[in-house]
């Protein structure tokens, strides 16, 4: 017999119960008083537990001194014994870390492998998300709407006869006998303002009569105010902070930070959309006055029909879009993304059929009434890039010396006032002459600007609530 530890003939031999290994007993409760546990298979195990094995005993000597050759040897049996108990633990040790090193590296195998398998569906939910759309109205309920590639032929028909109608007679169309001239316009003065929104205004629409504005801003409410009468007339409760709000007719339409876009017609909400995947970042009005274009964080445009309160079609582009615009004739739309790019889209069809290039995200678009030109401002710029259609070129750069929030073309193309923090001016194009003028230099501060009735007055929305209207004193 053989210890299991030293691999000697034991001196006092005992066997453990645990395991049934025979043992030098001095080595085995040394080993048990430090661990306290059999060495073999690991169970626990007291000196108590080891049971001697009845062998014929041999008459040590007497200790020796390490004078001599058999005290040497008892010292180095002695360094043996504790070298072999040491070496035995250490490769118990080593075995012990080479199997929890494995489960270890099969754990973060494991994890690898999981991280890799959510990003993908993470990637692949993005990608989703960005390509489907879901439509909600009252009147219609919850629906899904799935990418179009046309409009229906219904809507398809109002479109095509409004463009014939408004292409044919736009070169001819005389300037109205009561519209404000470049003479007027340079005498505008502030001839009234009102406190409208508590704080941060940062979107205004005037109605066709000119006296009705949808005044937005941080707050989830948009004021119906009364420009002759100075007051409110009522307040449209929405569900997030105001990002554009447009008048299509009789109709106040509202885009919010949480996607939706609601219709409200004399105070009350008749339909609910919500088919961007992210904030409704800016509204527009097709020429028939029933369609309306909303663009959003996700990509892409949305056209809604009023008649029918229904979403017509949805186009996703490659960048975020931050502004819209109706050509006046109705058979394009365009849109400015925060990648700098104006994307001008078919409206039949929602194919791209121009991009122009700007210096950062496009903040607001503007198409002039002649159906030549584009104005464009870049966020945090203080000119305005007008774009000739006809030609795809930037034909000309107006300097307004501060940074722009907002422009608008009045009904003739003459008059393109811009606005900002701190004031506005008016540009006015000269077809006779091709060139430009600046009528009105105003510092009157406006984060939004629209033209009253026949641009007799001009009205502002200025980054505290303040409705401001100048017009001739």
């Amino acid at each position: 017999m053989l210890c299991a530890i030293s691999g000697e003939a034991p001196q006092v031999p005992v066997v453990s119960p645990k395991s049934g290994s025979v043992f030098e007993k001095r080595l085995i409760e040394a080993y048990v008083a430090e661990n306290g546990k059999d060495p073999v298979n690991g169970e626990e195990l007291s000196a108590d537990d080891l049971i001697e094995v009845k062998a014929q005993r041999v008459v040590r000597p007497r200790p020796p001194t390490l004078t001599s050759i058999p005290s040497l040897l008892s010292v180095f049996q002695e360094e043996w014994d504790a070298l072999a108990l040491e070496t035995y633990t250490l490769r118990q040790t080593l075995a012990q870390t080479r199997q929890e090193l494995s489960t270890a590296l099969y754990q973060h195998d494991a994890a690898v492998r999981v991280i890799a398998r959510l990003t993908q569906e993470r990637d692949e939910a993005r990608d989703a998300l960005s390509k489907v759309s879901v439509g909600a109205s009252r009147a219609g309920g919850e629906a899904m709407q799935v990418d179009s590639t046309g409009l229906p032929e219904a809507v398809l028909a109002r479109v095509e006869s409004t463009q014939a109608a408004l292409s044919k007679g736009r070169r001819k169309r005389p300037v109205p006998e009561n519209w404000a001239t470049s003479d007027s316009i340079s005498t505008y003065k502030p001839a009234e303002n009102a406190k409208v929104l508590p704080s941060g205004g940062t979107t205004l629409s005037v109605n066709s009569t000119g006296d009705v504005a949808l005044v937005g801003g941080a707050e989830a409410v948009v004021g119906v105010f009364s420009l002759s009468q100075k007051q409110i007339l009522q307040q449209l409760q929405i569900d997030g902070p105001v990002t554009d709000a447009v008048w299509a007719g009789d109709k106040a339409v509202v885009a919010s930070s949480t996607g939706s876009v609601k219709v409200f017609e004399n105070g009350s909400e008749t339909a609910s959309f919500s088919s961007h995947a992210g904030a409704a970042t800016a509204l527009a009005v097709h020429p028939t006055g029933d369609i309306v274009a909303s663009v959003g964080a996700d990509k892409s445009y949305v056209l809604y029909d009023l008649t029918s309160n229904s979403v017509i079609t949805q186009t996703f582009t490659d960048a975020s879009l931050v502004s819209v615009n109706f050509h006046p004739d109705g058979h394009l739309i365009a849109a400015g993304g925060i990648d700098g790019q104006i994307k001008i889209f078919d409206v039949k069809t929602g194919a791209q059929a121009a991009t122009y290039a700007m210096s950062s995200p496009v903040k607001c678009l503007f198409f002039s009434e002649n159906g030549t030109f584009l104005a464009a401002v870049a966020d945090k710029s203080t000119t305005v890039s007008v774009w000739d259609l006809r030609s795809s070129q930037e034909t000309k750069v107006l300097e307004t010396g501060s940074q722009i929030e907002s422009i608008s073309w009045d009904y003739t193309g003459q008059f393109l006032v811009a606005a900002g923090p701190s004031g506005l001016t008016v540009q006015q194009f000269s077809k006779a002459a091709k060139a430009w003028s600046e009528p009105l230099r105003s510092a009157v501060p406006a984060t939004a600007v629209s033209w009253g009735a026949a641009a007799q007055s001009i009205v502002a929305l200025d980054n505290e609530g303040v409705v401001t209207v100048l017009k001739a004193q």
